[in-house]
């Protein structure tokens, strides 16, 4: 007991007080700004200083909040007011500057993508706008966005909205008196925080994906700080054990981004560590050590980075991002890592002093500061609305796909003969290409009741002369754009029942730990067997990529049994080439017919199918091999017939696959006998 007594006491009011000024959370916001772009620009990795920030706020805004209802009603509109002032204007700045970078230097294919997004960091909603992308199979495909980095940002202002009005109402029920609003405010964010605790690690287990952007999964870190923020006036630790502590939360910081995947694990529990260590630097406090964390954390260099650690944040990313796509590269080297590194120093800078600042010093009242805000959101929104204009007119009227002018996939036949004008542009147009994908947006989506996870959606067709079920992951899917139009000429009604990166199979076979695949293939095929379709389009393999690795897993051969036990055939498609580079960006960079971006066929496709070699397949399986309606002998080129093969690096265009839809017709006949 004495030992303890020695460690732990009360805090003094007047101790209370003097821990209002705490200048080595500057530092700690300059340490985790710095292990954000050092990760990103050196490592490619993910740091964990994020999750830092968000325990900083969580830290900051409740203390203020509960020092502000202990005064009286919360004045939200005045603190929102600030917030908006504060955050708005670098952000637009950064917003607008990386509009006009990216009309610059971004390919087209990315136009419509990054407006999209440009608009969600706007409003602050950029982490859904990851999120339904990351659960949308159609949106697989997207590459790093320049303001991707805004999810985060976006996350914080969902809490500065929601926590005030959390708080408000605790104080509300609490009624008078700073011990009860105390205690009863600590039990609601300890309930707070254990629920989005647990959701966010079972979230994370089943669809880490979906888990890293959602706003709930991070919730509790917000609330670890909140708790902080009402127990750290009332302990005092033992000198030396807060000078150990502080250096152990600073190590620790340092570390976790080397020795976790951060952005495959996180945030479930795992993101426990960078927070907890930033709670032990905080709780260290100033310890008036010369060897503390504290004094290391205290330097006015540390402090000043801390002070444009905003503005840096937001600079350093789309920096990155434009410089890889410029320089036509995946990293950036030592010396192209310092560069970019200073660069976002001194655009950091200027927006902090020139941006930044003169809104904080501004006496602009409550009124002006949404004024400032209003100002700074509508610039964004009419860069983005003039860049999205500049985009459609770019993608200029839809023209016929199969035409004598795009005949597609036809110029790949034996008997081909070229009837169309000398030249005409490619479609689909490079600034709609990353867009091109079936769309079913008229048809009749429901969840199943059993299995929430699982859409089934359904081609609207009265009295349908026969049902197909197209099932399993984007490669899978892609086939619709040709299938709808067969549908639609005979009669025959759709059902499409998908998920990214998730084949039909028993197994999960892009991520064997993703056991949401395996339950929602279970459930899959739990629904084919209900609905008794004329047949199932799925894939025949996988994974067809330069040094022949296309396989037929074990689990698509399983699944094929189990339709055959139910006597429903199985229309299994061989899947198309995956590149290590989009072929249309590379179309763009290099001009049309340009040999290096299409890629020669013997390097990814095998004389004999892998299907071909399986010892035993089930009698309902009939195999549909579009390779020559991708290659011809030797090479799989990036256009044919005017249309342009591939939307990305691995799925192929809507537009080019509905140029393969009489033949795919045909091929369909041949082996049904329909």
């Amino acid at each position: 007991m004495n030992h303890v007594r020695s460690v732990v006491r009360i805090r003094t009011t007047d101790e209370q007080a003097a821990r209002r000024f705490r200048p080595e959370l500057q530092g700690l916001r300059a340490l985790a700004v710095a292990l954000v772009v050092v990760y990103h620009v050196w490592f490619n990795r993910v740091s964990g200083g994020v999750d830092v920030f968000f325990l900083i706020s969580g830290f900051l805004i409740t203390g203020q909040l509960f020092r502000a209802a202990q005064r009286g009603p919360i004045q939200f509109r005045p603190m929102w007011g600030r917030q908006i002032a504060r955050l708005l204007p670098a952000a637009a700045t950064v917003l607008l500057a990386t509009a006009i970078a990216g009309a610059l230097l971004l390919p087209e294919a990315r136009w419509l993508q990054t407006v999209r997004e440009i608009v969600a960091s706007a409003v602050f909603l950029e982490n859904w706008r990851l999120t339904a992308d990351a659960v949308d199979y159609a949106a697989q495909h997207n590459t790093a966005s320049v303001v991707q980095h805004f999810w985060s940002l976006s996350i914080q202002v969902q809490f500065y909205v929601v926590w005030p009005l959390l708080v408000a109402l605790v104080a509300m029920v609490a009624g008078r008196g700073r011990q009860r609003l105390r205690s009863h405010l600590t039990l609601t964010l300890l309930g707070v925080f254990v629920a989005s605790l647990v959701f966010s690690v079972a979230l994370t287990i089943t669809n880490q994906p979906l888990a890293y952007f959602h706003s709930l999964t991070r919730v509790w870190e917000f609330a670890l700080g909140g708790l902080l923020a009402l127990g750290i006036d009332a302990i005092v630790l033992a000198p030396r054990l807060r000078v150990v502590l502080g250096w152990v939360g600073v190590l620790g910081l340092l570390s976790c981004g080397m020795v976790l995947q951060v952005g495959s694990v996180f945030p479930g529990y795992a993101a426990l560590w960078p927070t907890v260590c930033a709670g032990l630097v905080l709780l260290a406090g100033a310890t008036g050590c010369r060897h503390g964390a504290d004094r290391f954390l205290s330097t006015r260099t540390m402090r000043y980075l801390g002070d444009i650690s905003y503005s840096l944040y937001l600079w350093h990313w789309p920096l990155l991002l434009f410089v890889l796509v410029a320089a036509d590269r995946e990293t950036v080297g030592l010396g192209g890592g310092a560069l970019i590194i200073a660069g976002s120093l001194v655009l950091a800078m200027l927006t902090y002093h020139l941006v930044e600042e003169p809104v904080r010093r501004a006496r602009l009242g409550v009124g002006g500061q949404y004024r400032v805000g209003a100002v700074s959101l509508i610039v964004v929104l009419m860069a983005a609305g003039v860049w999205q204009f500049v985009a459609v007119v770019r993608a200029g009227p839809v023209a016929v796909i199969g035409g004598p002018d795009h005949p597609g996939a036809s110029a790949l036949l034996a008997d081909f003969s070229y009837s169309g004008a000398p030249e005409v542009s490619a479609l689909p147009p490079m600034v709609a290409v990353a867009e091109d994908w079936a769309r079913m947006d008229d048809w009749e989506c429901t969840p199943l009741p059993a299995f929430p996870a699982l859409d089934r959606c359904d081609q609207p067709v009265e009295s349908p002369t026969r049902r197909i079920v197209l099932v399993g992951d984007s490669h899978a899917q892609q086939y619709a754009a040709a299938l709808i139009p067969i549908a639609e000429e005979r009669g025959w009604q759709l059902t499409s029942i998908a998920r990214g990166a998730c084949p039909f199979s028993t197994a999960s076979e892009v991520d064997p730990e993703d056991q949401d695949c395996v339950a929602w293939n279970e459930a899959a095929a739990e629904e084919i067997a209900h609905l008794r379709p004329d047949a199932v389009f799925t894939l025949a393999t996988r994974d067809v990529r330069a040094g022949l690795t296309e396989q037929t897993p074990p689990g698509f051969v399983e699944q094929w049994r189990r339709m055959n036990d139910l006597g429903i055939p199985v229309l299994a498609v061989r899947d198309n080439p995956r590149f290590d580079h989009s072929p249309p960006e590379c179309l763009q960079q290099l001009g049309r017919g340009a040999q290096e971006c299409g890629v020669a066929r013997d390097e990814v496709l095998a004389p004999v199918p892998p299907y071909a070699l399986l010892p035993q397949v089930p009698a309902n399986v009939r195999f549909l091999d579009f390779s020559d309606l991708l290659c011809d002998d030797r090479f799989c080129p990036a256009e044919v017939g005017n249309v342009l093969v591939y939307m990305d690096s691995n799925h192929v265009s809507a537009s080019y696959t509905a140029s393969m839809a009489p033949m795919i017709g045909q091929r369909i006949d041949a082996e049904m006998g329909w």
